[in-house]
């Protein structure tokens, strides 16, 4: 008698929950990513990490820099190793949308990456535009949500 595998529930979109509380954002983009095999498979499974990354611009291009892509390593009488990749990778967007980046960055904004689309059949990751929060506007955002938590406590 044969069992039968569950399937395992793959991730459609990989978030960074930190960005929202770190970064007051506004505007969002959706860009590409040059990827190889390895990394591209590793999207696909959810063994990727945003928190701490961020995205800059050299020489007109657009650079995903410090998200931790967990790669499978093929070695022969291990199993399952994996190697953590932090490497920068190229971002794909068009060159008027490259130049409205740069121009929000120059007056003093922050390119974040917000989360990873691994739905379609392109890898895609949505940027926003976001200006720093300070310590006590995250104290505040954190007041707030207790209140709420509190209310609806009480509602129950």
């Amino acid at each position: 008698m044969k069992t039968k595998k569950k399937a395992v529930q793959k991730p459609k979109s990989i978030v960074n929950r930190r960005a929202s509380f770190d970064y007051a954002l506004k505007d969002e983009l959706v860009v590409g990513m040059v990827l190889t095999g390895q990394e591209t498979k590793a999207a696909r499974n959810g063994h990727i990490q945003l928190k701490g990354s961020f995205v800059n611009i050299r020489e007109n291009e657009l650079w995903l820099n410090n998200a931790s892509f967990s790669l499978k390593l093929n070695e022969k009488g291990k199993p399952g190793t994996r190697s953590v990749d932090t490497s920068p990778r190229k971002l794909l967007a068009s060159r008027k949308q490259i130049n409205n980046l740069l121009a929000e960055k120059q007056k003093g904004m922050t390119i974040v990456p917000i989360r990873l689309l691994t739905g379609g059949r392109y890898i895609k990751l949505v940027v926003a535009i976001g200006r720093g929060k300070k310590k006590y506007d995250k104290r505040e955002v954190i007041k707030r949500r207790e209140q709420e938590r509190d209310i609806r406590k009480i509602a129950k």
